[in-house]
């Protein structure tokens, strides 16, 4: 063998060499990586899990209404006069029969003196015809006088008879006019401004053009109305047709018990009941109105305020429920995610009904009491996912992360 050929000999050794090193590094760099990968892996999530809480519930429908005063006055003058006096503060809780305005009373004094004067000489005349009358009669008889004179005297007895009466009827029109230049609060409640100052001259009486000078509306109780459609309606009526007042939906309104809240509220903490529920139904709404009373011994609602109201829409019955942040949305669809057997998240599609005060929703269909359902950590659990659970309110699983901790891979 010469020396071209040796050299070509080593080269290609030399290159079988390099590659199968090449082909050695790579094999163990690929074993590393796989190890690497299988100590990397993290374990599954752990979540906590809980099953549907059962409770006697009721549903409850939710309306928007205003409220309105039990009682609505304008406080207008009944006779005409000059505003004298003033004797309450804008804004001010009135009591019935409270002194609010005064009226220059000396006219209408004058008349009823003049009134009285007028009574006095009535009944002075009538005691002089009623004692010629008394003669006339035995004059009559012993025929001193004649016929025609005797019925004179009883005509003019008659006639006295009847200008007393009509004396006393103009002195307590002339006493009632003097009353009425006091105006008094009618009911008890919250008066409004003055809209008349003192010193200007009120038109009373009972025609259209009289002067309104205050409203008051009473404040407790106080009336709450909102309207509700026809389905609900018919609801309501069938649900009377199980209640101790009968058949009718006016009496089954009566005394119902409601709840209320303001704009600004959480919950619904007022309780009422309700009054009346009107006998027509709008025929350009579609709805029917409804009314319910609440005491408002603070004055706290005012009339004109919106508030929701809560009415009872159907009997108690058993419910399954579960916190509100388990349920999750997918479009226009709620589910629950639960975890089966294998410890797979699955995921149950549900029909809500309301939240309660103490955070749980009623669920009407879709979910079994003995289900399992993820109540925290419901973002880490994807359907078809294994998770690690564990039962609310039990200690953590030992080398488990805890359930509100970010999965080993999130913290890399």
């Amino acid at each position: 063998m010469n020396i071209p050929q040796i050299q070509s000999f080593i080269s290609a050794r030399a290159a079988l060499l390099r590659s199968l090193i090449v082909m050695s590094l790579a094999t163990l760099v690929v074993g590393c990586g796989e190890s690497e990968q299988k100590k990397a892996a993290p374990p599954p999530p752990s979540v906590t899990i809980a099953k549907p809480v059962k409770r006697t519930v009721a549903d409850f429908d939710e309306y928007v209404g205003r409220f309105v005063a039990v009682n609505s006055v304008e406080v207008r003058a009944r006779v005409s006069g000059y505003l004298e006096g003033i004797h309450f503060k804008d804004g001010q809780v009135v009591k019935q029969g409270d002194l609010l305005f005064s009226i220059d009373k000396r006219p209408f004094q004058n008349a009823v003196d003049q009134g009285r004067a007028n009574l006095a000489a009535a009944k002075s005349n009538l005691a002089f015809t009623e004692a010629d009358f008394t003669r006339g009669q035995q004059l009559v008889r012993d025929k001193t006088i004649t016929d025609q004179t005797f019925e004179q005297r009883s005509q003019a007895y008659r006639n006295s008879q009847a200008s007393v009466s009509n004396a006393e009827a103009a002195l307590r029109t002339s006493e009632l006019d003097l009353e009425f230049t006091e105006l008094r609060a009618p009911v008890t409640g919250r008066i409004g401004d003055r809209r008349v100052s003192q010193g200007n001259l009120v038109t009373g009486g009972t025609g259209g053009n009289t002067t309104l000078l205050a409203t008051i509306v009473s404040t407790d109780p106080i009336r709450f109305e909102f309207t509700f459609d026809e389905a609900s309606y018919l609801r309501y009526e069938r649900l009377a047709k199980g209640s101790p007042a009968g058949d009718d939906i006016a009496s089954r309104g009566t005394g119902t018990k409601v709840s209320l809240k303001l704009i600004d509220e959480k919950d619904f903490a007022h309780e009422g009941s309700m009054d009346f529920v009107d006998n027509v139904i709008d025929r350009a709404t579609g709805t029917i109105r409804g009314r319910a009373v609440f005491a408002n011994p603070n004055g706290v609602f005012t009339v004109g305020m919106f508030a929701r109201v809560r009415v009872p829409g159907s009997p108690p019955y058993e419910a399954l429920l579960v916190p509100d942040n388990a349920v999750g949305t997918e479009q226009a669809r709620k589910f629950v995610s639960v975890v089966n057997a294998d410890n797979v998240v699955t995921p149950k599609y549900v029909t809500l009904a309301q939240v309660l005060p103490d955070g749980f929703r009623v669920i009407k269909d879709g979910l079994s009491p003995d289900d399992r359902v993820i109540v925290n950590g419901l973002l880490r659990a994807r359907p078809g996912q294994k998770v690690t659970p564990q039962e609310q309110g039990a200690a953590p699983t030992p080398g488990a992360p805890a359930a509100g901790a970010p999965p080993a891979d999130a913290k890399k």
